[in-house]
């Protein structure tokens, strides 16, 4: 892989995923507008309070994953192939830890949140549904960031190019509809 991109190497390299990354965010938009999420919304005080800081987070978390992963591949110390070394388990691991505490911290500073002000809400219900949700994200978004960064760098893509967009794009999209997932799931146990 060459070590400088030109503009143009970036700009065709990062233009298709930005556009399939648009496609789904329109996506993503319409779960959360849809009759079935705006319910869920209503019936789970705090969750709307908690949905931007959860997508948010799923970037940030990934993103750092996907980042580590371009490093490491650039500077020859991981291969990209789906071999779990020490360098790539240790990256795994750091970023699914990463992302659980990150889900049940949100849930419990929504609760607080609602709690000062003199609004009720279930902590158990909170936890659950970002439990749930956290955990689907982090399988989904891990599995596929290391997927995209394996093949698109085998295939001469630079991942520093491409693994933005697609890291905020699965975020939004399956952060959304995994909330909703663990609505359902936390509602049927609760």
């Amino acid at each position: 892989m060459a070590g400088h991109d030109t503009a143009r190497d970036v700009y065709r390299q990062a233009l298709p995923v930005i556009l399939v990354s648009l496609v789904a965010g329109l996506f993503a938009g319409t779960i959360l507008g849809s009759e079935t999420m705006r319910a869920g919304i209503a019936e789970v005080p705090g969750l709307l309070l908690l949905l931007p800081a959860f997508l948010a987070t799923r970037g940030g978390v990934y993103g750092s994953l996907g980042a580590r992963l371009s490093t490491g591949l650039h500077q020859g110390l991981i291969e990209p192939q789906f071999r779990l070394d020490r360098r790539l388990r240790n990256a795994i691991l750091a970023s699914f830890i990463n992302g659980m505490t990150v889900s049940v911290f949100i849930a419990v500073v929504t609760y607080l949140w609602l709690t000062f002000l003199g609004t009720e809400g279930s902590l158990l219900e909170l936890v659950g549904i970002m439990v749930v949700a956290g955990f689907l994200s982090a399988i989904l978004m891990i599995s596929v960031l290391i997927a995209v960064i394996f093949v698109g760098y085998r295939r001469g893509l630079d991942p520093d190019n491409v693994i933005g967009p697609v890291v905020t794009t699965l975020g939004d999209v399956f952060g959304v509809f995994f909330l909703l997932v663990g609505i359902y799931i936390v509602g049927a146990v609760l």
